[in-house]
Formats: structure tokens, sequence, C-alpha cells
């Protein structure tokens, strides 16, 4: 890419608070009141209210890193060997690569929005401002949805991790599931800036972790392990670089690609759980679009990276790695890089690796419950949810959502009386499509928001943060995940693979979503919003009024500034 390609800033110091507020720049800008759209009320609603119980007290380095580990769970380090039996080496990183095409595509649609209007929850929030209140009904729950059940899924694998080690199995299933829901509950609980911690560290694990294992995949590759044999890339032609599936020869190959493609769009993601965190931001205006940019740049460097280092280590026709995924292998067993420390004699390395894959998990679902608990607060704010729910504490936390959503991965003691595998294939299911909605949800409340701008006057160079390529990029993503959503279910319609669970899980949430969109229109007499009736000044005030005041907290001491430096 270009300079200007590479950052997803384009020039962060043209617009800061010091050039005067954003709604006179835009006002300036624009065209007479009018044309411009519905002025904001010089009074605060009672949502507005509500709001500002929220404390902004999340760092720079505390969103990058959220963004971070709601992304990189056991995916990562262990199912990323499934698509390398599928595909083979060359198909897992060409889907790889693809995919992270579409997510910069996402990232730059949600970066410009919600740079824009750092509010809570603002994704779904703003789907129902700019597209349709109905819109944002269905996409706050279905997002709700997503996030909840992933927590369940997540306190499942930390357990399945667990066993990954003898004698392990002397603590039941029912204490370690307890044990992680209540750790749960006092991380999200207590504070929002204990949240901002816990997760900086944790997610600070994943990032060491992957580095470290590239950093063990260029060694080994050299002929720096215990065997002294200098593979390189070895199995990229034997036994080849592209695997097929399903069938011989072309079509076979190309299934491989498409299978690793499928894995990629449910793996990769992360501009998502950045937007979450805005609301909660110090100085969200500077603060965010550096977050959307390190965390897109960061994660596909992570995802680019590592899907071709598996295809380095193991050949894609391993036999230990085909017994362990096919007879549902307990933690870290069916990962790639562990295979190949077994393959080249490397003792204690795959312990500490298990290890590391067990806190990924654990901050996954730690993230997972931030994020499904900001996701109801703010549908409440916008009444698409009960009331009650917009309730924080002194400390600014939306206690009453974060109990729903530990009330729901109560799920996971389903695994006390049925088989772990069997348990996290419910939750995988539930939400399959879940995520490539919400992607193409972001970019269809992106495009309202652009042609909203361009109808109403207002010019987008006066934005805080400007994004490239739009409205081109929006358009892209938005195909992309769509027909995505529905490839994703494919394999039930080849000959002899139907199979109606699948099928139904699969396509489960594109059904749901209309009808949670259509029953919330009907009841509620809602209407699409035209382009110059959109809404695009409310909230513009407080978040302005925010910057202008905003006092920069100092670092405690030396080591604060050592991580703000790095991370801001």
């Amino acid at each position: 890419m270009s300079s200007t390609g590479v950052d997803l800033i384009a020039n962060p110091g043209d617009h800061d608070q010091e050039k005067g507020g954003l709604s006179s720049s835009l006002s300036n800008g624009g065209t007479d009141e009018k044309k411009r759209g519905p002025p904001s009320s010089p009074s605060l609603s009672g949502s507005q209210v509500e709001e500002h119980s929220m404390r902004r007290q999340l760092k720079s380095r505390h969103i990058q890193l959220i963004g971070i580990g709601g992304t990189i769970g056991t995916a990562l380090y262990v199912q990323i060997g499934r698509g390398l039996l599928q595909g083979g080496p060359a198909s897992l990183f060409l889907a790889f690569t693809i995919w992270c095409s579409f997510i910069l595509a996402v990232t730059l649609c949600m970066a410009e929005m919600v740079t824009y209007l750092p509010i809570s929850s603002p994704f779904i929030r703003l789907a129902g401002r700019y597209v349709d209140e109905a819109f944002g009904f269905a996409c706050g729950w279905n997002f709700f949805i997503f996030e909840a059940a992933l927590v369940p899924f997540e306190i499942v694998a930390c357990n399945v991790i667990l066993h990954y080690w003898k004698g392990s199995e002397i603590v039941p299933a029912g204490g370690i599931i307890a044990i992680i829901i209540c750790l749960y509950g006092l991380i999200n609980v207590l504070a929002v800036q204990w949240y901002g911690e816990v997760e900086f560290w944790a997610a600070l694990g994943k990032v060491l972790l992957i580095i470290a294992l590239l950093i063990f995949t260029v060694v080994v590759m050299c002929g720096g392990n215990p065997t002294g044999d200098r593979f390189g890339f070895r199995y990229w032609s034997d036994p080849g670089a592209f695997a097929e599936l399903y069938h011989t020869g072309d079509l076979g190959r190309f299934l491989g690609f498409l299978q690793c493609l499928i894995q990629a769009s449910f793996t990769i993601a992360g501009p998502d759980y950045v937007s979450m965190a805005a609301g909660e931001a110090e100085n969200p205006r500077v603060v965010m679009p550096r977050a959307f940019n390190a965390v897109f740049y960061r994660l596909t460097t992570f995802f680019m990276l590592g899907s071709l280092a598996v295809g380095v280590l193991v050949p894609y026709t391993d036999e230990e790695m085909k017994i362990a995924f096919s007879t549902g292998a307990p933690g870290a067993a069916a990962s790639p890089y562990v295979i190949a420390m077994n393959r080249l004699n490397i003792r204690v390395l795959p312990d500490i690796v298990n290890a590391m894959v067990l806190t990924a998990a654990f901050s996954a679902g730690n993230s997972y419950v931030y994020c499904a608990s900001r996701s109801l607060y703010g549908m409440a704010l916008e009444g698409k949810a009960p009331k009650i729910f917009t309730k924080v504490t002194t400390k600014g936390v939306p206690l009453y959502a974060v109990l729903v959503v530990l009330g729901i991965s109560l799920l996971s003691f389903l695994q006390v009386s049925n088989d772990a595998a069997v348990v996290l294939q419910w939750f995988v299911n539930l939400v399959t499509a879940s995520q490539l909605i919400n992607f193409a949800c972001m970019c269809v409340t992106y495009l309202r928001f652009y042609y909203g701008m361009k109808a109403q006057g207002f010019k987008r160079d006066d934005l805080p943060y400007k994004a490239m390529l739009q409205p081109y990029a929006a358009w892209y993503a938005l195909i992309g995940t769509s027909v995505m959503t529905f490839v994703g279910g494919y394999t039930v319609f080849l000959p002899g693979k139907w199979d109606m669970p699948t099928f139904l899980f699969s396509y489960t949430m594109i059904a749901v979503c209309p009808i949670l969109y259509l029953g919330y229109k009907f009841v509620n007499k809602t209407k699409l919003h035209r382009s110059d009736e959109i809404d695009l000044v409310k909230n513009v005030d407080e978040i302005e009024e925010y910057q202008r005041t905003y006092i920069p907290s100092p670092p405690k001491n030396a080591f604060d500034r050592v991580l703000d430096w790095l991370f801001g």
C-alpha cells in the first residue's frame, strides 16, 4: 500500500478541538439550517442523562488491547489447523489475506462514524438513527445474541483446555465453570478500569504468544531444532500447496480454498470490539482513530503471518493433526504449533503454549461479557430493550446488563451432563452467521451516514477522521460479507452432505434478523430514513463539550509512561 493507504488516519491533526467545535465546522461547511437537517436539542433527554453516568476511563492502550483480546481466541492457535487440513497451506494463507481486505473496509466505515460520534454501543444506536429504528433493533439484538452466546462457548473451551494436562480431571467441570463465571463477574462489575487493566494484560499475553510462535517458526524452519532439519517451505511442495476437499482436481482445490475463506470470515474481527468501548474512552476523538488503526494492522499481521506459519510447520496430511481434530483432543493438542513441536522432539514448549491458549480463551470470554453488556445497555438507551438496563453503578458499570450476560453464561453448565465437543458445537452453530450479519449492518449504516452527509451538504473534510476509498470500501465490504453469510453452510447442498440440523443452525440467524426487523417495524410503525432526514447532529454537542473541557491525566509512574508511549 501507499503511505496514504497504510494509515487509516488521514490527517489526525487537521481537525482537533483547538480549531473550533466540530458542530460549528460542519455548520459552516454545510448549507442552510433547513438543508442540514434537524438541529440537536439544547436540553438533554433522559437517555442522554443516563449516558453521562458512564465513565470515560479507558485509555488508548486499553481499547487497542480490548480489540485484540476480543478477536484472538483459540482460533488463531488451534482451530486454524482445521483450515490447513481442508485447504492446504496456500489456500489458508490466500483466504486469510483476502479476508483481511474486507476487514479493512469495515474498519474504515466504523472508524469514520465512531470517531465522529463516540457514544456507547455506537454501531447499534447509529443503525437506528441513520437507517431505520427497526433496523437498529434487529442489529442490536443480533449482536447481543452473538456476543452473549460466545461467553459460555469460551467458558466451556477453558474447561476443555485445562484437560490437556493429566490430573486435571480431579477438578469437576462444574467447579471450573463456576470459578470462571465468578471471575468474569468480579472483573466486569467492580469498575470499568479493572476490566480495562485485566483485558490489557491478558490480551498482551496473546500478542506475545503469537509473536513468540512466529519467531519459533522462523528459527525451526531454518534448522534451529533438535533434529537439525532445515525444512523451510518443504511442505508447500510435498504434499503440496493446495488440498482437495470433497472433490478431486480444480473443483476440489477450490472447495478447499472456500472452506478456508469461510473459516477466515468467522475468525478475523476487530472493529466491532474497538467501537463498543467508544462510550468509555478517554479523549475519544483522538484515541479512537489510533485504536482502529493499530488494531487492524496488528490483527491482520498476526492472522496473515499465523496462517503462513502453520502451513510451513506442518503438512496438511499430518496424521497426528487429523486424529486430534477427529477425536476432539483437549486444549492445544490439535494446535499445529504443538504438533510441530512434537514432530521436532521439542519438550516443555507445548505446555507453555497450552497455558497461553487458556489465557486467550479466558480473555476472549471476558471481552464478550463486556461487549454483550454494553450492547444491551446501548439498546436500552434507545428504548429497544427494557429501561432497567440503563441503570449504572456509581463506578459507571451497567450492572443489570452485566448480570443478564452472566446469567446466560450459566448455559455452560450443560457440559456437566453432555460431551464438551457437543456443547461447543451448539454455541458455534447458534451464532454462525451473526458476525457476518453484524459487518453487513455496519456497512449499510455507514452508507446511510455517507449519503446523509452528502444530501444535507455536510463536508466530510470537516470530520475528525475521513476514511479513504469511500463509499467504495463500504460497498465492497457489504457485498463480501453478505455473500459469505449465505455461503457459510454450503456443504449441506453438496451431494450426500445434506443434514437438517446443520442447515437450520447455519441459517437460523439469517431468518431471525428479518423477523426482528419486520416485527419491530410492524409494532412501532417505523420508516426508512430519507437521506435528507437523517439526524446527524444528535449527541454531537455533548462530545464537543467533553473534548473542549478534557484535561489529560498524567501517567502515574514511569512504567505507565512507557505503556502509553507503546500503545498511544
